[in-house]
């Protein structure tokens, strides 16, 4: 069909184009420069070629085009290019001299390249489907959310070859008629009449007795079928399809940070908590001279956590109360929590007693960025009440992470508070790039340390 041919060709044309567009900025440069064009030019063009193209593999840049509007997509190539651009740096320098008025010269003129190189993939294929009628017929079959959300993704993708018929419901005796072009019946009609070339049939509970026997009269046409499952409303963690020799499966609940991006990450947190310790030292000997003047015991607490994959472990603190709780039941600090000491006051409220856990870090049983770790105790008590939250401990937990920039740290004292920072963990956990894990370091540092909420 010619949305699946267009597929690759959109794919292969864009691959083509960016190459273009990264040779293109350092000619634009080195003309501008009047800098000559020789072996280490080409250096630096194929270790940019090759940065980007790793970058892109790991973020799934070429196959994250369909359904999606030209902001976000322009927004994706400023995000993989960015990151491309200061690793390509890094690794010429050991090569070469590169000026930072060079490099952020080419940055943009590669950024304005690309750009305009989106743009006319776009024009040139919207003006072919336009002017030679060849686009597919489409049409969705669906009464949720998800089926509303695939047709109006469906409909902005005109331009790679969808013609959109139309949002169908199984029965429209249950829904309004506005909402939808018709029902089942419209559905065969529409069909035998050879008006369709695709259908897209979301596939929920309610619906599976129709849904079979609306595949046998599709078996009988020449229309390509793809079923949805709904099963994805679920969304908790990082759902995709796989293959596994000929069997289509589909995991629900998995992360990204598998493979080379485990790799990564450990790189990343590597370099990020030996970095911050060398900072840090002494201020982390003057809060540890502060606690032992102030009250008895020792600096350190250790509290048993749950880490990655559940497994416990022991995660390092700066003694904060004069009590060093760590069993089953653990009262989390209120406001004005008579066992906490006034040295503990200053560091709960600043964060500062977290910062020992950069040698978590290091040990590699907690990364700098992900889900807070909470006592066992606390675990067992919210996994019985909040649906997927041991999904949580998918990854590593961290020291700071997406709840605590947008302000979901401090006392969970109600349910609710505590739903909202597992919605956070799990988007987290979804989501997950090294850029958003150095977004989230950098806003840590204006949001994430000190918060009225913290006792």
């Amino acid at each position: 069909m010619a949305s699946r041919l267009n597929a690759s060709y959109v794919s292969i044309l864009q691959r083509s184009c960016d190459v273009l567009a990264i040779y293109g900025g350092i000619y634009i440069v080195s003309k501008i420069n009047n800098l000559t064009v020789d072996h280490r030019t080409l250096l630096a063009f194929l270790t940019v070629i090759s940065v980007f193209q790793l970058i892109g593999g790991l973020t799934d840049f070429y196959r994250s085009w369909r359904g999606i509007n030209l902001g976000y997509e322009l927004i994706s190539c400023l995000k993989n290019l960015t990151i491309t651009l200061i690793t390509s740096y890094l690794i010429l320098l050991f090569f070469t001299y590169i000026s930072l008025s060079i490099a952020f010269k080419y940055f943009i003129f590669v950024i304005l390249c690309m750009t305009g190189f989106r743009m006319l993939i776009r024009l040139v294929y919207a003006l072919f489907f336009k002017v030679f009628n060849k686009a597919d017929r489409i049409l969705v079959i669906g009464e949720s959310a998800k089926a509303r959300k695939l047709y109006d993704d469906l409909t902005r993708s005109a331009w790679t070859g969808a013609a959109s018929l139309g949002l169908f419901a199984f029965t429209t005796s249950q829904n309004p008629e506005a909402q939808y072009d018709g029902d089942l019946n419209d559905v065969i009609e529409t069909v035998k009449q050879g008006k369709v070339n695709k259908i897209y049939i979301v596939i929920e509970k309610s619906n599976l007795q129709q849904t079979e026997a609306l595949l046998e009269i599709l078996a009988d046409t020449t229309c390509s079928t793809i079923i949805v499952p709904e099963l994805f409303s679920y969304n908790l963690l990082y759902s995709r399809v796989e293959d596994i020799n000929g069997i289509p499966i589909i995991p629900l609940f998995d992360t990204r940070i598998n493979g080379i991006n485990t790799l990564l990450k450990r790189i990343e947190d590597i370099f990020v908590a030996s970095a911050i310790l060398l900072l840090i030292s002494p201020l982390l000997l003057l809060i540890a001279i502060a606690i032992k003047l102030t009250s008895k015991g020792p600096v350190f607490f250790r509290q048993i956590r749950y880490g990655l994959n559940g497994q416990p472990i022991k995660v390092f603190k700066f003694r904060t109360m004069t009590v060093m709780e760590n069993g089953t039941e653990i009262k989390q600090a209120v406001k004005d929590d008579p066992r906490v000491t006034k040295v503990g006051k200053i560091l709960r409220r600043t964060s500062l007693d977290e910062l020992p856990q950069f040698l978590n870090v290091i040990q590699g049983n907690m990364s700098v960025v992900g889900p807070r770790p909470h006592a066992v105790a606390h675990n067992e008590e919210y996994r019985k009440l909040i649906t997927g939250y041991m999904l949580r401990h998918k990854v590593k937990p961290g020291i700071t992470g997406l709840a605590q920039i947008r302000g979901w740290r401090g006392e969970t004292d109600t349910l609710d508070k505590m739903e909202k920072r597992v919605e956070c963990d799990l988007e987290y956990i979804r989501t997950w790039s090294l850029l958003l894990d150095l977004t989230i370091i950098f806003l840590t540092v204006f949001k994430g340390f000190i918060n009225k909420a913290a006792y």
